[in-house]
């Protein structure tokens, strides 16, 4: 979670106080487009609910996020890139393959021209990057703050918050929901959600390999689910395990040795043994989808719009995208003397949104059908499909260009230019 726990400067803010835009939720997407639009001259607020340690420095047991060379542009476009620290691994091979059978996709950076698909950073270490680019632009943060109360108006949104044991009243011309999939706001304003268990869970921990990653992400696939290793800083890797439910506690009540063993057994030896592991963590796995992202005067975005499995690592490339779409609407409104809160620019945000989020859900689901799916016909075609993205000309070009967030319309933040 970024860090927001700087003190609120009442003296600046009245009780009652008017934003252009209140943001609710401080993890990276929220922080994320709170830095964008302020750099552009937006007033924002910020509301966060959990407070995190301002000098957390990355430690072996930090949460590995995969980035899209897309989502690079765009935080580099933020000024948090050059914040990271550590710098983030680049990913300049991707090796996918179904255990046990003869499905096989190898993707290489260079064979595309390009230096690396993404990149792989700590999870703490993007919040402190936020952080510290947060820290120069004029946003108030309201750290811990829960929010008691959100109504929207026909020319407000209103937030009641409490923070610092005072009650404060925000107001704003637009209101965005960025609080992750169980959203606060969305149960406030009775956003139905469409929502599918999918009978697992993600286990997450750091792992050293006896062989160098060589800047390779693996995702391999098995009967109980996938497993994908990220290459991370420090000879790390990130270990993303999707397991059944029921195998989870058991998987995390192993000690370490013994988890390395069952690791191994699955993965198999292509980076040899597994040396060492750190805190390992589990979440269940679940599809949330927003049956209305946008009101007057409401956006909805990231986790809180649309939780995804973490089978292609898509999620935080998807609300990053979010994040770069909604800011260059709001930016573009305020200097064209238009209110950013109106419908009709909300509704063109989620026109131009719709189809990443159509195409991604339907490609993460997918897999996950496809890849929990042993019958033979299906297991026969999936590898086939496999070896189709490895050898067929073109399709490789079209799969790498999606996987790395360059397909449809692009923002002037993914390419590179300024809001």
């Amino acid at each position: 979670m970024t860090d927001l726990s700087a003190p609120v400067s009442e003296p600046s803010f009245p009780p009652e106080a008017d934003h252009d835009v209140v943001i609710v939720g401080g993890g990276a997407i929220g922080a994320s487009l709170a830095r964008g639009l302020a750099g552009a001259g937006v007033t924002v607020a910020l509301v966060e609910a959990v407070p995190s340690e301002r000098d957390a420095h990355p430690s072996y047991d930090d949460r590995a996020i995969a980035l899209s060379l897309a989502s690079k542009q765009i935080l580099d476009g933020l000024g948090v890139w050059q914040c990271l620290a550590p710098r983030p691994a680049p990913i300049r091979q991707v090796h996918v393959s179904d255990r046990g059978h003869f499905g096989l996709t190898r993707l290489c950076a260079a064979e595309h021209g390009l230096e690396a698909f993404g990149y792989v950073s700590d999870a703490k270490a993007l919040g402190l990057a936020l952080t510290r680019s947060l820290e120069a632009q004029p946003v108030r943060l309201l750290c811990p703050a829960e929010v008691e109360a959100v109504s929207i108006g026909s020319d407000r949104a209103r937030v009641t918050v409490r923070a610092h044991e005072s009650q404060q009243v925000l107001q704003a011309r637009l209101l965005v929901a960025a609080d992750g999939g169980r959203s606060l706001v969305r149960r406030l304003l009775d956003i139905e959600t469409a929502e599918r268990a999918y009978g697992q869970c993600a286990l997450i921990a750091n792992v050293t390999t006896e062989r160098d990653h060589g800047a390779t992400a693996f995702e391999r696939f098995t009967s109980t689910g996938p497993i994908a290793l990220l290459p991370m800083p420090d000879d790390r890797m990130g270990l993303i395990w999707t397991v059944r439910e029921e195998d989870s506690e058991r998987l995390l009540a192993l000690d370490d040795e013994a988890f390395l063993d069952a690791l191994g057994a699955g993965f198999g030896t292509r980076l040899g043994r597994f040396l060492r592991v750190g805190r390992r963590s589990a979440y269940p796995l679940a599809l949330i989808q927003a049956r209305e992202q946008v009101r007057e005067r409401l956006v909805v975005i990231g986790n809180a719009a649309h939780t995804l499995h973490p089978i292609a690592g898509q999620g935080m490339n998807l609300g990053l995208r979010d994040v770069a779409a909604l800011a260059q609407v709001i930016v573009d409104a305020r200097r064209e003397g238009d209110d950013p809160g109106r419908l009709g620019r909300l509704r063109a945000y989620r026109r131009w949104r719709r189809h990443d989020h159509r195409d991604v859900t339907r490609f993460t689901d997918g897999l996950v059908w496809l890849f929990s799916n042993r019958l033979p016909g299906v297991t026969a075609a999936r590898n086939l499909g496999l070896l189709a993205i490895d050898c067929v000309p073109g399709v490789k070009g079209r799969f790498v260009r999606r996987a790395m967030g360059l397909a449809g319309r692009q923002t002037r933040l993914a390419r590179g230019l300024p809001l």
